[in-house]
């Protein structure tokens, strides 16, 4: 029986492997951090036994309320992940699962590879619809890719969607596949008619290396994309100054940064309320964007969510902050759970690729809301 993290996204150091009723494990920090919280390994030749694995510093994790209420996902084949008995007590996280099979997977969530990245990219580049870019390389020389979706003109909206900023956070990319199924598919009336009135630039991964990597929230330098958009650098965070030099050339219009929450079990959107320029125009635009997401879909709600920034005090390093304050525009974070949503249990696969891939249509239909009410 051994453990191993030679994988896309691989992350767990091993302590001890010797009994499957006493697995020990550590996850890794993010490369020049202290942050760690996304694991994902593989266990082999443990079939027909009943597992504990022990992750023993859980307690020092990024979001130690993360592990509150939280079930680890597993797989045999990577493609179906469902949920597995999981416990926090202690500040160590423990996984309890009667293996099945010589080889199993186990993950902080669903992992969301580079090769699958790289077929979807493909995939897109195919549709007369599209016209890929690439933005530039990243440090570890890998490619930026950008899809710009319909054709400019001066009298369509410019809409800019985002993923991955943290890499951890896959249900992010399992989104965008559902954004760009709505938006590319010819028989989708959601889609067909966005495209009528808007033109979208599209990053469905902002973080490869940290993607790759295996890790939480950070790059390849060990930088928070995420707090690295006012004073970005090509040397530390040449994801983001790659993209914003995009965003200067065509400006933005709409911007939804998509990402996934470890500790609350809702999906919720995070506006930028505390800007210096905010206004009654932008608050309406946001209370607008949020009512039509909640009408489209029942996995959406309001009630629970970030506090609020007071006046002037939010942080404009976080980029739909930045990108609200600096282009004068509707600027969201929508957030997703690593748990389970409370609001429409799924106790075999808690919130899952396909949810969040589902989700996404929603949200599209959200922003026709907002266009048809001429809130944009």
């Amino acid at each position: 029986m051994f453990i191993s993290n030679a994988m896309d996204s691989g992350n767990i150091d091993v302590i001890a492997c010797d009994s499957a009723d006493n697995i020990r494990l550590n996850i890794r920090n993010d490369l020049n951090t202290q942050k760690h919280q996304w694991f994902h390994f593989s266990l082999h030749n443990a079939a027909n036994q009943q597992c504990q694995l022990l992750f023993e510093n859980a307690g020092t994790a990024a979001y130690p309320s993360g592990w509150q209420d939280y079930r680890a996902v597993a797989s045999y084949d990577r493609e179906t992940w469902f949920r597995v008995d999981t416990s926090y007590q202690d500040g160590q996280l423990v996984i309890n699962h009667l293996v099945e099979e010589n080889l199993i997977y186990f993950a902080y969530f669903a992992p969301y590879s580079s090769e699958r990245h790289r077929d979807l990219i493909a995939a897109c580049q195919a549709d007369d619809k599209v016209n890929y870019l690439a933005l530039g390389q990243t440090i570890d020389g890998q490619s930026m890719d950008l899809l710009q979706i319909g054709q400019v003109s001066d009298d369509k909206k410019i809409c800019w969607l985002i993923a991955r900023q943290h890499p951890g956070e896959t249900m992010a990319q399992w989104w965008m596949e559902g954004a760009l199924a709505t938006l590319l598919d010819d028989s989708n009336a959601i889609g067909q008619a966005l495209l009528q009135q808007c033109v979208f630039y599209i990053v469905p991964n902002m973080n490869p290396d940290g993607s790759r990597r295996g890790h939480l929230r950070h790059n390849a330098t060990g930088t928070d994309l995420n707090r690295a958009w006012r004073n970005t650098s090509i040397d530390n965070s040449p994801e983001v100054y790659l993209v914003r030099q995009k965003m200067e050339q065509t400006g933005v219009d709409f911007f939804l940064d998509v990402h996934g929450d470890e500790g609350l079990p809702y999906n919720f959107i995070a506006g930028a309320e505390g800007i210096p320029n905010w206004s009654n125009t932008r608050q309406a635009q946001l209370d607008g964007y949020k009512v039509a997401l909640a009408q489209a879909t029942p996995e959406f709600q309001t009630q629970f969510g970030y506090p609020i920034d007071e006046p002037g005090k939010a942080n404009l390093d976080v980029g739909s902050n930045f990108i609200a304050q600096h282009f004068g525009c509707l600027s969201m974070t929508l957030e997703m759970p690593f748990k389970d949503n409370s609001e429409m249990p799924s106790p075999l696969y808690g919130w899952s690729p396909e949810r969040s891939s589902a989700l996404a249509q929603p949200c599209l239909l959200a922003l026709l809301r907002t266009l048809e009410q001429q809130l944009l």
